[in-house]
């Protein structure tokens, strides 16, 4: 599958300082260090809908991951998913009478132009989940083979994780059993699914179903895969068995993340999957939490279209922290938008306060676990000098677009 397009990204004079971040696992901020190149797996999108405020503020946090990481001096290697057959899909599909097929390009098309209108730096690998079955059936059987999963006996042919197969389950959410199971079926898991061994087994393979799309699953038998495998294996075939980073909203934490960290530790033996386990806060619309039953998402493709500038976009949705649970509203875009016109003034001034000293302050805000809101406040106080007439030096104003544009995600 192809990612969308590039662009170029600023190089700023000396190097960045190395990333700190929080792991949901460890529940505190620890550095980031990747031996050499960083890896990263994103989790992406079921494409039955269109970005919503939610979607690019989490491709945001990680694409400030991966400019921090860069401009540290490190390649990045970055992989996302894009769940292209899945219940949510199909429901939408056979809703609207389309085919859903149709569906997941269209949406996944209208997601690239979305990022690439927000600057989000493409991951090396975009793969989706129907390109991937034949890998996923392959790992599924591995787990059959080495006692960690099993067939229901009930004909579907469907077959699910042993959760004691991996005893630290758990680890990375850090929730107790009793909260699991208020979640599990909150988030697409069955925990009264008859003949399951553990109400918290997942789905690594529903078998076919009559009027449902299906694929040759070898020995497994046609049918397609669970959601959490789907990621476990794309990870694990681009970027080994460990990985730096493994990203996505919190409401991926459990069961998501928690699964899909389960899988690639039973595959290949070694734990954790993930360095850091790192989860961005939900978005939600004037006071109220953001989702589709409740028909409030707002989509930046109809933000782009009403003519917002993405950059105002991109400047509202990094002025709270990564990690925060946070209310998108009128006043807020109308802050982004006076904050991205006075960025612009003063970067189009004769001269200004020390760009070398702005610079090592937004890197050390960022390196603290994305600080973004202590970045904002550094660059507002720089611009704010120069244009209440603070001179000195006449490189500054192109040092401070390069900053914001090159740390930030911010053109100016």
């Amino acid at each position: 599958m192809e990612s969308w397009a590039g662009h170029e990204v600023p190089r700023l004079p000396g190097r960045g300082e190395p990333l700190a971040l929080y792991d949901s696992a460890r529940q505190a901020v620890h550095p980031s260090e990747p031996a050499d190149a960083g890896s990263m797996y994103v989790c992406g999108i079921t494409p039955y809908d269109a970005t919503h405020l939610g979607h690019a503020a989490t491709m945001i946090t990680f694409d400030l991951v991966q400019r921090m990481w860069r401009d540290a001096g490190r390649p990045v290697r970055y992989v996302q998913n894009v769940t292209d057959i899945d219940d949510p899909l199909l429901e939408r599909a056979a809703r609207d009478g389309e085919d859903w097929v149709v569906l997941a390009m269209r949406e996944t098309a209208l997601f690239r132009e979305d990022m690439e209108a927000l600057r989000i730096i493409p991951p090396a690998h975009y793969v989706g989940a129907v390109e991937s079955i034949p890998d996923i059936a392959d790992k599924v059987e591995v787990l059959l083979k080495d006692g960690a999963a099993y067939r229901l006996d009930d004909g579907t042919g469907d077959v699910y994780f042993d959760i004691s197969a991996t005893p630290r389950f758990g680890y990375e959410s850090n929730l107790t059993r009793e909260q699991m199971l208020e979640i599990f079926p909150e988030r697409g898991g069955d925990p009264d699914r008859a003949g399951k061994r553990d109400p918290l087994d997942p789905l690594l393979w529903r078998g076919a179903r009559e009027g449902e799309p299906s694929w040759p699953g070898g020995e497994l038998g046609p049918g397609r895969p669970g959601w959490h495998i789907e990621c476990a294996v794309i990870a694990l075939n681009l970027l080994g068995d460990r990985i730096d980073v493994q990203g996505g909203g919190n409401d991926l934490l459990f069961p998501h993340h928690e699964a899909s960290a389960a899988h690639a530790e039973r595959l290949t033996g070694q734990a954790p999957f993930a360095e850091h386990y790192v989860h961005a806060g939900m978005i939600g619309l004037d006071g109220e939490k953001m989702s589709k039953s409740r028909g409030n998402l707002v989509f930046v493709s109809r933000l782009r279209a009403d003519k917002v500038d993405p950059m105002a976009i991109r400047l509202a949705l990094i002025s709270g922290h990564y990690r925060s649970d946070r209310t998108w509203t009128d006043d807020l875009l109308t802050a982004a938008h006076e904050r991205l016109d006075r960025w612009r003034r003063a970067a189009a001034a004769p001269a200004g306060p020390s760009g070398a000293e702005l610079l090592a302050e937004v890197r050390a805000r960022l390196a603290d676990d994305l600080d973004t809101p202590g970045a904002l406040a550094a660059a507002d106080r720089w611009a704010d000098a120069t244009l209440a007439g603070t001179t000195g030096d006449p490189e500054a104003p192109a040092l401070f677009a390069k900053t914001v544009d090159a740390l930030l995600g911010i053109r100016l």
